[in-house]
């Protein structure tokens, strides 16, 4: 009976000492494109434009049929998904600007799910756009529970891929080159490595990830490399006038394209190599096993700087796009990983919405409830 009774204290002796070594709790991951379309994957029936990685994320996880985003357009959705409140309650109801950078922020008493995280211990970053708040205001993303940001802070300011600067938590960095004048420095990838770097800093502690990415959002433009060549002689095209880099140049314009539908399907492309970069980067670190991947779309497919969303049936059957309460401005994909846990190459026709998601991340986190959600 002692020997017994000695040998299970050890065992919980030594469980408990490996805890306190290692943090457990899964690290979380989320990815959400911007303006990308219910039809724009693979895996949801596109034809047109290669997205293995993400399909390849859906194959090994759990692809959701009825899921939707907060509501279909930018700031209230991101709202309504960082707040896990519908936009009948979440405090951001429209894309408000702020002159002269940001939008409407997040009042003082709102409550993410990222504050949630990092009360509890968790490391957070944000890498893309935020939206919800400019610095040095109650919705900047260090006020609600973010340790790092970069990217955009402003939405006006992400309709150009080659900006006058973006921002590392409340310092401003200026992309020489750019200013609106010639095309530089490519932001998203600028961001991607930020991204990628995060989880190289962060992979002994748990962490939450947050990447808003501003791919596929109009304007259309990229690189001219592998991506964009993968397109580049595919489709019948009319060039599209916008308002280019230059003199004349304005923030929120979009710059003229020769080749829009082949810009657009490697805009896709590249973000879904993002993906996969991320994944890449989970593994080399031995963080995948541990590590809950969701992915998903802030609302409906756009229409803007010359894209064609019907050429990729983009909304994938569905009537309306980007602002419409039709459902191909509100049904989104979502995708969620995680080995072990969720059953591999499922579907799911659970009807969901983005405020489902901020309870859902605390208790997996097994942290404290948030004070209200829908």
């Amino acid at each position: 009976m002692k020997i017994s009774f000695m040998l299970s204290l050890l065992l919980t002796l030594a469980s408990l000492a490996i805890a306190q070594k290692k943090d457990q709790r899964p690290n979380i991951v989320l990815i959400m494109a911007d303006d990308l379309g219910y039809g724009d994957l693979g895996v949801y029936g596109q034809q047109k434009i290669e997205t293995r990685h993400i399909d390849s994320l859906a194959a090994k996880g759990m692809k959701f049929d009825n899921f939707y985003a907060g509501t279909s357009v930018c700031a209230p959705s991101r709202s309504s998904l960082m707040t896990g409140q519908h936009t009948g309650h979440t405090y951001v109801r429209g894309n408000k600007e702020i002159e002269p950078e940001g939008q409407q922020p997040l009042a003082d008493s709102v409550q993410t799910f990222a504050m949630l995280l990092q009360q509890a211990g968790y490391t957070t970053g944000a890498f893309g756009k935020w939206g919800l708040g400019m610095v040095h205001t109650t919705g900047a993303p260090d006020q609600k529970g973010f340790d790092e940001f970069y990217g955009y802070n402003c939405q006006r300011q992400s309709h150009r891929y080659y900006p006058t600067h973006l921002w590392h938590n409340n310092e401003r960095i200026e992309l020489h080159g750019n200013g609106l004048m010639a095309q530089g420095q490519y932001a998203p990838a600028l961001i991607q490595e930020k991204t990628l770097k995060f989880i190289d800093e962060n992979k002994e502690k748990p962490f939450f990830l947050y990447v808003p990415t501003v791919l596929p959002h109009a304007e259309l433009s990229g690189p001219d490399d592998k991506y964009y060549q993968l397109y580049a002689d595919r489709f019948d095209e009319k060039p599209h006038k916008g308002n280019d880099y230059g003199p004349q140049a304005t923030v929120s314009g979009y710059a003229s394209v020769e080749k829009p539908h082949a810009m657009y399907a490697s805009m896709v492309s590249r973000m879904d190599a993002y993906v996969g970069q991320i994944v890449d980067r989970l593994r080399e670190n031995k963080l995948l096993d541990n590590t809950i991947i969701i992915f998903t779309s802030d609302n409906g497919s756009h229409k803007e700087g010359g894209a064609d969303p019907n050429l990729f049936n983009s909304s994938g059957g569905l009537r309306g796009n980007k602002r419409d309460l039709y459902e191909g401005g509100i049904k989104t994909p979502f995708i969620v990983y995680w080995h072990g846990k969720v059953a591999e190459g499922k579907t799911s026709n659970y009807l969901g919405a983005f405020w489902d998601i901020m309870p859902t991340m605390v208790e997996l986190a097994g942290t404290k409830k948030p004070h209200y959600t829908d």
